[in-house]
């Protein structure tokens, strides 16, 4: 717009310019000196003043088109303006920055130059990280065979208990006094032990204590009667084993220590302090049945009792493959009589099987002290008889373990609680 005005002045040259023009003209060509200056002079304050005079017109009639323009015309034209001279204040500045880290590398570049003594020291720094020389590996496995025996007699704490023999009764009883220095087998650095007591060969009567929250020096005092009589007494070994109680998964031992009986004096009362050995793992995978993990939910308002049979594992190798086709049986007892029965499916060929199977009993509240539940893992056999692998009983009159996961879901009421139990042998039928 501006330029169109422009062109429309200059085509259109003012009166009192074309005059002056054939004023020049004559001054021009005129012989007198001083006359020629005094014209020239006029010619040139006439020259001004017209392109003044020009100027204003087109100043004039650009504002008048300016003001015409709408309000968001002229904003965004500033701001056009105002983004151009950002971007070239931007492109001004990378560019001297660029020169500055230039200049700065080629300085770093000179100083980080390294030496072959640097690389000596540095090899010889590195030396200890990498794969030794043959002859320091022979000393290094005489050092490692020395940490490894110092491994082996790693302490597991120690275990105080008592003996006392009634020759009258025939009856051994057995105090579990207390336990100190056990080691930390949870995260926290804790443990929360417990101790199972049993003889062996028969191994069928096991008593245990109360789990000790978040301790490793429990203080057990707590005492149990072991059915003797004096002629079998020299062929049973008394077993104290010290375990890590853990609610969601298997419980681990710690320790055990085991007390022929053959070589005691049970004349007379025996208190002491025994350190724990280290688990007899073979002989307790041989007579290993398994363990499997279920939870049990009860409602008192409603009279339910919810049993989820979760998974089994590590069940004993019933069939000539080396596998099992384990399901799960749940029997509601009362007053030693079978109320009700209820059976998974049957996961073939596995000794981990997972069910994650619900069933429902109906026990009112006022028999749910009164009842016993039975859960047992069979092996199916499609030609013969189902073989029973183990079984876990919980009640009021249960022990150990099975009790407390009872006592757990009676107190509280309306939510599953989870667990894993060791099986138990199967009696045999009379």
């Amino acid at each position: 717009m501006l330029h169109r005005l422009r062109r429309e002045n200059e085509s259109a040259d003012p009166p009192s310019l074309v005059g002056d023009k054939n004023t020049v003209a004559a001054a021009t060509q005129s012989p007198g000196g001083g006359a020629a200056a005094t014209s020239m002079s006029a010619v040139t304050d006439a020259t001004t003043a017209a392109t003044k005079s020009g100027m204003d017109k087109i100043e004039a009639q650009v504002m008048e088109q300016i003001n015409k323009l709408p309000v968001w015309a002229l904003i965004a034209i500033c701001a056009g303006a105002l983004l151009i001279l950002i971007c070239c204040t931007y492109c001004i500045c990378k560019r001297c920055c660029c020169k500055k880290r230039k200049k700065k590398d080629g300085k770093k570049g000179l100083k980080g130059i390294v030496g072959l003594e640097d690389v000596k020291i540095l090899g010889h720094s590195m030396k200890e990280k990498v794969q030794p020389d043959l002859e320091e590996l022979e000393n290094n496995m005489e050092d490692a065979d020395e940490v490894e025996s110092t491994k082996s007699e790693v302490k597991l704490g120690k275990l105080q208990f008592s003996m006392d023999y009634d020759f009258q009764k025939g009856e051994l009883s057995i105090g579990v006094i207390q336990a100190a220095d056990l080691p930390g087998m949870d995260m926290s650095g804790t443990s929360d032990p417990y101790v199972k007591v049993y003889l062996l060969p028969d191994k069928k009567k096991k008593h245990e204590t109360k789990v000790h929250r978040k301790t490793l020096n429990p203080v057990f005092n707590e005492t149990f009667i072991f059915k003797v009589p004096y002629a079998e007494v020299a062929a049973k070994t008394l077993v104290f084993a010290v375990y890590d109680f853990d609610r969601f998964s298997k419980h681990d031992q710690i320790g055990q220590v085991q007390v022929p009986l053959n070589s005691v004096d049970l004349g007379q009362t025996i208190e002491k302090w025994s350190d724990l050995a280290s688990p007899e793992n073979d002989a307790e995978k041989e007579n290993k049945l398994g363990d499997i993990c279920f939870s049990l939910r009860y409602v008192p308002t409603a009279g339910k009792l919810t049993v989820v049979v979760l998974e089994a594992k590590n069940l004993k190798k019933m069939d000539v493959g080396g596998l099992s086709d384990p399901y799960v049986k749940i029997s509601l007892m009362q007053n030693g009589k079978r109320v009700k029965k209820k059976k998974t499916t049957i996961k073939k060929c596995t000794l981990n099987p997972y069910y994650n199977e619900s069933f429902t009993f109906e026990v009112p509240f006022e028999q749910i002290q009164k009842v016993t539940l039975i859960i047992t893992v069979v092996d199916y056999d499609r030609i013969g008889t189902s073989e029973p692998i183990g079984r876990v009983l919980l009640g009021c009159n249960s022990t150990g373990t099975e009790l407390r996961h009872w006592s757990d879901m009676l107190a509280n009421p309306r939510r599953p609680i989870a667990q894993w139990h060791t099986l138990q042998e199967v009696p045999e039928k009379n």
